[in-house]
């Protein structure tokens, strides 16, 4: 019997080490599963991080950049609303030239354009005090002393605020103050924002 007892007693002492040796083992097991895990998350956390102070770097700089954009934007249209006004000035000036120098500006505008003597020249109503009659008969004969035809008529339904448009069998020439000031607002435009806000 005391084989048995010391046999069983031999199988409960191995059982028992076999034990202590699983045991031991699943914890090292344990501690190397946690461990790799919490190193884990701890560079989940770090990429988290990392990838969270990126995305709130590119915001930030997506954030100023539009506000520089809005900003640059909004002082472009109040130059361009300045210019604007300026150039709307200069229209006014000239709707409000004296008599004798509007009278100055059409003649020599009309010498310039080497007139045939048969256009027509369309102003608006209120002008019709500078283009008097008078003013067409020393225009016609003028032109009749070039020997060119003195035939130039008025046509007094111009629907803009001064200057004239001279129609040539059709083709009109538009010498309004609108399309001066604007012919010329592409050439003086730069120079007026540098005058302007330099």
């Amino acid at each position: 019997m005391s084989n048995l007892n010391n046999l069983t007693s031999k199988i409960l002492n191995d059982a028992e080490e076999k034990k202590k040796y699983i045991l031991a083992d699943a914890e090292a097991q344990k501690d190397k599963i946690i461990s790799k895990k919490t190193n884990r998350a701890e560079a989940d956390k770090e990429e988290i991080i990392t990838k969270a102070n990126i995305e709130a770097e590119v915001k930030k700089a997506r954030i100023i950049s539009n506000a520089k954009l809005s900003v640059r934007n909004d002082m472009l249209r109040a130059k361009q609303d300045v210019i604007s006004k300026v150039f709307n000035e200069a229209i006014e000036k000239l709707q409000n030239l004296s008599n004798g120098d509007y009278k100055y500006y059409v003649i020599s505008t009309l010498d310039s354009l080497e007139l045939e003597g048969t256009e027509v020249i369309i102003i608006n109503e209120k002008d019709k005090d500078i283009f008097s009659n008078e003013f067409l008969e020393a225009l016609n004969k003028e032109l009749e002393s070039k020997g060119k035809k003195g035939s130039i008529t008025l046509n007094m339904e111009g629907k803009f605020n001064g200057g004239f448009i001279l129609d040539r069998n059709g083709i009109q020439i538009n010498n309004t103050f609108e399309a001066l000031i604007n012919s010329l607002r592409g050439e003086l435009e730069f120079e007026v924002n540098k005058v302007l806000f330099d």
